[in-house]
Parts: C-alpha cells; structure tokens; sequence
C-alpha cells in the first residue's frame, strides 16, 4: 500500500485503525484493521476548524480511492469539511475476514467504526453502490448524528415483479460467479469500463490496486452474493428495513445520478425519490454508474451543503426570493395579480354556454377537409369521462403521465383530463428525435404512458417506462405485444359508467396553484433537452399572459402550427385547429394546409414557426381561392421559435395583409417574455440606421416585456461570461437577458445544478441569451450566452454581424463561430448561400471579401469565411443554429482536415 503512487491522493490521508467488532459473524473480542482516507489531520494541520464529517462510503468493487475530490475539495477554506472515506472490510486496504458479511453486518461494522472513531454531529453520508444502502443504513442507526444524505448510483429497493439488471444477473449466475468475481479480474474491468469517459491509465490501476489476487478479491464476490435478488434472500428484510425507514429520514437530501448506467437504472431514482420527495435531484446526461469519476461531484456536494447549512450544521441562512423591482426602462403596466383560475376552468361555461354545439377542437385531414372535431359540449364531456376513468385506473395526484399524441383532439382531451385529475403532465414531443425523446421521457420517468401506435412501439423497443394507455382500441394481440393495458377509447367508457352518478360533480375543482402540473422539454438544441417544471399556477398566469398580451380571448379562432399554442387554446376559450402538417417539423407546413386551415374555422388567430412560414411563403402559388381569401381575413399572425427576418414578415404581411404580424420572444422556461410587431420592427431598424436612439441596434430588437413581465441583464466579463448577480438595466450594456414574470418556470426537473444556477440572481430566469437595452425601454437579442466568441481584446456577440451578412445577395443564413483557446478566438463566418453551394469548406475570394466587408459595418473582424449547403438547426424549430457544431467543424476545416459534413 503505498498512497504516494495513488493519483489525486495526498499521502496525509491514509490511515489505519482498529476497531473492536460486534458483528455476530465475529467471535467476541474480535478487532479488525480499517483502512481508510481521512482529511481530519490536515484541516488541523491548516488551522481550519471542520464545519461537520462527510462519511463517504463506496460500493462494489471500488474502495475509498472514490471520494478523492471529496476529501481534497473539503481541506480548503472556502469549505472546510471532514472527509471521512472508508475501506468496507474484506475490501479496498482494510482487513480480509475471511467471513462472509452480509448487508446488516456491513451496516453494524460500520458503526463500529465511526464509533472507535468517536465521530460526532453533524454528519452527512455519501454512499454509492452498495455504499449508499449501508451508508443509509447506518444513518438510520445514527439519527442523532445525521444531518444530511447525499446518493450517488444506488437502490436501497428491488421490486418483487421485476428482475435485478441483467449484468448482476449474469455475476450471480453460479456458472459465472466465482470466476467472475474472484478467479479473475472480470467483475472490477467491467465496472470500470463503465466510466464515461474511459479511466485514465493511471487512476485505473488504482482502482485495481487493493484488489490483485484471488485472495484479495473474496469480498467482491461476497458482495455479489450478497445482493438481494428475491424475497427469500437472507439480506432481504435488511434491506427492506433500509428501504422503508428512508420515508421517516427528514434530513437534506442530495441524489447525484449518471443515467447510463446499465445496473441502477433510472427507475431506482425513481423509487428513492419517492421515498426521499423532498431531495435534491440533478442527473448528469452522458454520465453513468461509476459518476464520481465520469463528473464533478465536488462542486455540487459543497454547494448543496452551503446552500442548506442552516439544516445541516445550524447556522447560516437559506436565500429567500426577492421582490423584483420594476422601476427600470423595462418596466410595464401596473400589475394586478388575478385570482387563480385553473387552465380548465372556462370549459365548463363554454360546454354550458350558447356556443356549446360549436367546434372547439379540429384536426385537418391532407385533402383539405377536417378529419376530426370536437364541440365545446362534447370536448368538455369527453375530458371529464377521461378524467373518471383515469383516476378509476390509479392515475391520481403527482403521478407522471407521459403523452406521445400528436397535437390535435386526442391530446387535447387527454391533457386536460391529467390536469384535472392532479397528474403531472410529461410532454416531450417527437421534434427531439428517437434519442432525445428517448432521453427525456428515460429523465422523466412517467408512471402512465398515453401513445399512438408510433410511440407505443418505441417504448417497447427503447425501455421507455410506465403502464402503457393506447389512444385507439388495439387487438388483444397487438396489446400483449405492445404491452397496453387499456386505451383513451376505453377509459372514456369506463369514466361515463363511474361518473353518472356523479350529478355532474366535476373534477378537479380544487387544486393548488402550487402543485406540479406539466413537465415541458426544451428543443434541445444547445444541448440534450431539459425537462422544465410548471405547477398549475404558472400555467394559468401563461395563459393569462396571452390573453392579456395579444388579445386572445373567448371567441377567437387559432390555427396552431406549435403544440404549446394548440393546447392552450381551449384554456382561452379559443377555437383550434391543427393544419395537416408533421409537427415534428414546422418547414412541413405548406400554404395550402395552412390556408385550408385557417378557411375550416374563420380563422383570425395564427401561429407558426419561422421555418413554417418560411415554406409557407415557397409554396403560397399552390393555394387556392378560397384559402387565399381566408388568409386575408386574418387578424394576428404570431411567429417564434427564432428570430424572425423582417423580409419573411413582410412576404408573410402580403398573404395576411389585414393581420398585425408579432414576433414574440421566449422560451420553454418562460413562454412569452416579450413582444414586437412587424411595424415597432420596422421602427427599430430605422431608429438603428439612424443612430437618433442610443443602443438601437447589434441585435434582432425583440421589444418589450409582456404583461407582468421584467427584464434585465448581468453585464458581460472580459472572458464572456456573465459572472454578477446584480441586475442592471443600463441603456446599451450587453449581457446575460434575465427575466422574472409569474410564468416563469418553477424549476429544471431533476436538474438542481442546473435550476441553482439558472436562479442564480435572487428573485430572476437566466435566460442564456445576450442583449441589451436601447433608450426607448427595447430588448435587443444578441445572441446566447453560449456562442459569445472571445477574441483578442473584446467580446464578439453574433447577431449583430450575422444580420449584417444576411443582407447580403447570394446569402441565406449566416453564423458566427469562435475557433481556438479562449480569450484569442478567431472569428469565422459560416455561410449558406442562395443556391446552395455543393460542398461545403472556404468560400471563394470573391463571397469572403463581401462576408468580411458587411461584417465589419456591425463592428467584426472576421478571420475566415467558409460555406455549407445547409446550416445545422435544431430539430424542433428547424431554425435555430448549433453555432458550438459549427465552432467544431470550422476547427477542422481551418486545420486542413476535410469537411464534410458540419
């Protein structure tokens, strides 16, 4: 054992002890060697008082080698924390028994240990593994010492109706056991190679270090054995003990997860979150079993810790949320808050209401004519059968239901129908692609799943869970393949027979505005998509915020060409329709199908996507009379999803000559933030040309904050981040855009890290764009905070010069990107041009020298020009740009590599 050789360990930590047993697999009197790493010397050695011990446990077969950055991040000032990392016996450097020690044995050495030790309060357990069961354990044992519980890659239950994962099936397996696990090496290499990224060389030999030998590897195979597969396990009431006492642990919480990991699947995070519902949760994308070594477990564990140090060490202070000022160049009309109303809550009139033989909801067919509607009556009647049946099913308050429809009326009815019933709504459209969906609905971990056939298949290939709903009757054959238990069609009937006696008692009439009520996924196209957690009352204040920002309200007819809008038009007492269209990808919708559309309702409402409009303008010779006419008729176009060119608007304003074209500004975590019309579009590019209003310009301007919201930004670094967290509203500063408003999202699901720091200004949404504010009180969008290029000198936004390039003939989009280290980038200007070229790689002289030149007027030195036939875009929007794509493959461009395909 020599810890000199151990990378990322200081020699100082390691020691022995040792400790009296009481284990009854021990004779009495017996005492046996614990290694184990322990920073306690060197804070006192440093003059640094310890604010309370970190008892770091690890599973199988690692050892304390494991909470390496733990015991090094908690030797420092800025939090002084004792780390305590033990060698399980029979593992890592402490003693071979030569006994077989079982789970309750494990969690009594344990105590042992921290008994010789005289550890006293406060007390947070780490554990991984089998580390987190015995470290629980222990703390179920030690409730006077215990503060707080940090989990990383555990279970502490196995459901009796499932089967463990198959890789512990395997090492159970008496052809394979004793081989695996102890003969050979093969159980450790294995483990290891389920780091992501691989191990370095060096770190894996230390990992492997305790263990060389046969005779060094029987506890790995104990442990193996040790798992309970069944209910007739010896270590299964242990276990079970564990599991069930955790309900009584009301300490902090903390659950640190690598999703891929093949052993403790999502769906044991799930369980220990039922268990734990007050945890703090953040799963790492990409990361798997072994997370400690895949990510930075250091930084979350000890800003968790400060953030709860009033509950942990009983003293310090949470951060309350402050009141947001709006006496800034931003702020808007009085605000008045109104009375809760759930999203529901205008059906029952309209059902009730002289327009209930109305269509309320309709689908349209490719030919043009509507293939399916609902009346306000029927679309009311039909939400509360499903509602009864639902809940007659076991869907109830909390659970998670997962809806794979597309928009149209099944969607509409089953949505309504959760909310009603207390579900949380999981909606992770088919716009991500198979492996986002995949991702996010894996994330989410839904206890119901309502699909079509489509979605339905794809759960049964790709694992996703819940107890599976169709929206159509399936043969019993179809449902035994698919696995459904039941379908919309049928729990509708069975909702009608439970709920005629109900006297037209309604559900969900009480409810609280601060339940969940919806988890939405981002586009994912600055990274894998992210689950955003609305509660009932920020969904309502969004759809008040609509109403009040654009007008519509009770009586106006929506043709919805996004998901969001269609499902909120019933909750505005909208007329909606869906344009025969693959939703998944807006540049599908053509003028004929929005213009069928919107002639099937008299529409006066439209909404659609950039790139929607975009193909809608490419096909408009193909409409026919009858939908040219009913374009004209209506009144408000609303487009987002990405900035909107004012040349689209305008080709778009000649199809809608009588509609006020919008263009409002938001996202999945805040759905509107701001508004601007075609004409305040105009008006801004001309008060930019003109220079006569101070900070117009360098940027799409995007207007101003929608009712009841406020905005701001923290001011840009050198290095182009935004570091503060002091909101400022100076006219001309470029920063990160902030936004508070009452639909703002409640949190990122299963995401602390990246909510803490998304709230990372008291009281304000981190948006992750750049802007600035002109003297007129208008939002102007620079870029995101992400593709902020570094250059010698200064700081390069992209908007700005994008645009200026845009104007260019021959050039459809342009996008810059940073190439090299921070702080010395180089700025490239990535080109599509109008045709497209053939190939991508350098532009020719000619196109350069006018990219350089346009770039230049807005402020930008560009080092290099190249050009794609297309420019990679999100999958959801099919306009938003992946600039750090881009970045990469201008990288190997420049450094002569071949192109391809960026």
């Amino acid at each position: 054992m020599v810890a000199a050789n151990w990378p990322g360990v200081d020699p100082e930590w390691s020691r022995t002890i040792r400790v009296r047993s009481t284990s009854e697999v021990d004779a009495p009197g017996t005492v046996r060697r614990w290694h184990l790493m322990d920073n306690g010397a060197q804070l006192s050695n440093r003059g640094l008082a310890p604010i309370g011990t970190l008892l770091c446990v690890h599973g199988n077969p690692t050892w304390s080698y494991l909470w390496r950055t733990l015991l090094s991040a908690g030797a420092s000032p800025a939090h002084p924390w004792r780390v305590v990392a033990v060698d399980q016996l029979d593992m890592g450097y402490s003693e071979r028994t030569g006994t077989f020690r079982r789970l309750a044995d494990r969690i009594n050495d344990l105590g042992d240990l921290t008994d010789a030790l005289g550890l006293d309060g406060p007390v947070v357990t780490v554990g991984h593994d089998w580390g987190g069961v015995i470290s629980t354990g222990w703390a179920l044992e030690h409730p006077q010492l215990v503060r707080g519980v940090v989990l990383t890659n555990t279970a502490v239950h196995q459901p009796s109706d499932s089967l463990i994962p198959s890789a512990l099936r395997l090492a159970l397996h008496p052809a394979v056991h004793k081989w695996g696990t102890t003969t050979s090496d093969a159980f450790l290499r294995v483990t290891h190679s389920l780091a992501t990224p691989p191990l370095p060389a060096d770190v894996g030999r230390a990992f492997m270090a305790p263990y060389r030998g046969a005779g060094r590897r029987t506890g790995v195979g104990n442990f193996v054995a040790d798992i309970p597969a069944d209910a007739d396990h010896p270590s299964f009431p242990a276990l079970t003990r564990v599991a069930e006492g955790l309900r009584g642990l009301k300490v902090p919480a903390l659950m640190l997860w690598g999703p891929r990991d093949p052993i403790f699947s999502d769906r044991y995070l799930k369980d220990l979150i039922g268990r734990f519902p007050h945890a703090d949760v953040h799963r790492f994308e990409g990361a798997g079993h072994l997370l400690p070594e895949d990510r930075d477990i250091a930084t979350p564990v000890f800003d968790w810790l400060s953030v709860h140090g009033s509950a942990i060490v009983g003293h310090g202070s949470q951060v309350a949320a402050a009141p947001v000022s709006g006496e800034s160049v931003t702020e808007t009309a009085e605000e008045t808050v109104p009375a809760f109303r759930p999203l529901w809550d205008s059906l029952g009139e309209l059902a009730a209401g002289p327009a209930r033989e109305d269509v309320a909801v309709a689908e349209m067919a490719p030919d043009g004519s509507v293939s399916r509607s609902l009346s306000w009556q029927q679309l009311d009647r039909k939400i509360l059968d499903l509602a009864e049946g639902l809940r007659e099913t076991g869907v109830g308050h909390g659970n998670r239901v997962s809806l794979m429809v597309p928009p149209g009326t099944d969607l509409t009815v089953a949505l309504y129908a959760c909310l009603k019933v207390g579900a949380v709504v999981v909606v992770a459209d088919a716009g991500l692609g198979t492996k986002g969906m995949s991702r996010a609905v894996k994330g989410a971990t839904a206890d119901f799943l309502i699909g079509i056939d489509k979605a339905l298949a794809a759960a049964s290939v790709l694992g996703w869970p819940g107890r599976r709903i169709s929206v159509r009757g399936l043969s019993a054959a179809r449902r035994r393949i698919l696995g459904v238990e039941t379908s919309l069609a049928a729990l509708g009937r069975r909702g009608a027979r439970g709920g005629a006696g109900r006297g037209g008692e309604l559900l969900g009439t009480s409810v609280d505005p601060a339940a969940p009520a919806a988890v939405l996924f981002t586009s994912g196209s600055t990274g894998p998509a992210k689950g955003v957690l609305y509660t009932h009352g920020q969904l309502a204040a969004m759809r008040d915020t609509v109403a009040a920002t654009f007008g519509i309200r009770s009586g106006a007819r929506l043709v919805a060409g996004f998901a969001p809008f269609a499902l909120l038009g019933p909750a505005l007492g909208a007329v909606s329709v869906t344009p025969a269209m693959d939703v998944t990808a807006p540049s599908t919708l053509t003028a004929r199908a929005l213009g069928d559309a919107v002639a099937a309702i008299d529409a006066t409402v439209v909404f659609a996507s950039p790139a929607a409009l975009r193909n809608v303008i490419a096909s408009r010779d193909d409409l026919s009379g009858t939908a040219r006419i009913a374009l004209r008729n209506v009144e408000l176009l609303l487009s987002a999803g990405a900035p909107v060119p004012e040349s689209l608007l305008a080709q778009a304003q000649q199809l809608m000559p009588q509609a006020s074209l919008h263009t409002p500004y938001g996202m999945t975590e805040a759905l509107p933030v701001t508004d601007i019309s075609l004409e305040e579009i105009q008006a801004a590019d001309a008060d930019a040309a003109a220079g006569t209003v101070i900070g117009a310009g360098n940027g799409v301007c995007v207007g101003k904050p929608v009712h009841g919201a406020y905005l701001a930004v923290v001011p840009l670094a050198a290095d182009g981040t935004a570091p503060g967290s002091s909101p400022v509203t100076d006219v001309g500063v470029t920063g990160e855009i902030l936004v508070s408003a009452p639909h703002v999202k409640e949190a990122y699901d299963r995401l602390w890290l990246t909510q803490r720091e998304s709230a990372g200004v008291t009281g304000w949404h981190r948006t992750g764009d750049v802007g600035h504010f002109d003297a007129a009180g208008r939002l102007w969008v620079e870029g995101r905070l992400a593709h902020v290029v570094t250059a010698p000198g200064t700081v390069v936004t992209p908007v700005g010069a994008e645009q200026s390039i845009e104007r260019l003939d021959g050039v459809r989009v342009a996008a810059i990107a940073g190439v090299g280290p921070s702080g010395t980038q180089a700025v490239v200007a990535v080109v599509e041009t109008a045709p497209p070229v053939p190939k991508a790689g350098p532009a020719g002289p000619q196109l350069a020298g006018r990219v350089r030149r346009a770039a230049s007027e807005a402020g930008v030195d560009v080092s290099a020009v190249l050009v794609v036939p297309a420019q990679p875009t999100d999958i959801r929007h099919n306009a938003k740009i992946d600039r750090t794509r881009l970045a990469r493959w201008a990288s190997r461009v420049l450094a002569g590599g071949r192109p391809g395909k960026p």
